[in-house]
């Protein structure tokens, strides 16, 4: 799994208008290509009598799912300018569709170019950018005693903390990012001087705002 990466926030859209042809942009944030696609046959659904619905997505760990479409634009002045748009801001598991309404004024070559990459880019503003970084719950077992020491280190630190459970001892359910997870258990056991029952559960990406 990786560190971290960049993707969308949530489902987005935002029309723009240019030269009377109005360009909705749509951005969703996607786990596999099935589902990508999917996306792009909805948006399609919804925009039946739309002149062209147009999309690019990015998917997989080494974006190793990647495909463009111009649909019935010219070759190359649509799918890859929004394709472009989604590398060239570094994001994965990526979906993004353009619809565009034909205004009756021929925009060019260039000028479908950059429209359909103006409209790419507002499906992203419009859905948010984040980056999800991976991250490690360590669950760390104390006496009371310790827990008013432990909370304002962590607090200090920064570190994030899933949950608390009070019984008859302390378990603090920490989420340091994973790549740092040893290191952290490490300076756990130093700060509690080995008193702590300290143990590694399962990875999770949290979301960071960009």
């Amino acid at each position: 799994m990786l560190d971290r990466y960049r993707t969308l926030r949530e489902p987005g859209s935002k029309e723009i208008v240019i030269k009377k042809s109005r360009f909705i942009g749509y951005g969703r944030p996607v786990e596999s290509e099935a589902e990508a696609i999917a996306f792009i046959e909805e948006i399609k659904k919804l925009h039946w009598n739309a002149t062209h619905n147009c999309s690019a997505y990015v998917v997989g760990e080494r974006d190793e799912h990647q495909k463009a479409s111009d649909d019935g634009e010219p070759s190359g002045t649509a799918g890859k300018p929004i394709l472009e748009v989604i590398k060239h801001q570094g994001l994965k598991n990526v979906a993004i569709v353009v619809t565009r309404y034909f205004g009756g004024i021929m925009l060019g070559a260039g000028g479908l170019i950059r429209a359909y990459t103006d409209g790419a880019v507002a499906a992203i503003e419009a859905a948010g950018a984040i980056t999800n970084v991976l991250h490690r719950e360590i669950a760390v077992e104390v006496d009371y005693t310790w827990y008013g020491k432990l909370e304002n280190e962590l607090h200090a630190r920064g570190v994030l903390v899933g949950g608390v459970d009070f019984t008859d001892r302390v378990v603090v359910r920490c989420l340091p990012p994973a790549a740092e997870s040893d290191r952290f258990i490490d300076w756990m056991t130093d700060l509690t001087q080995g008193q702590a029952a300290i143990s590694a559960g399962e990875t999770i990406y949290v979301a960071l705002e960009d």
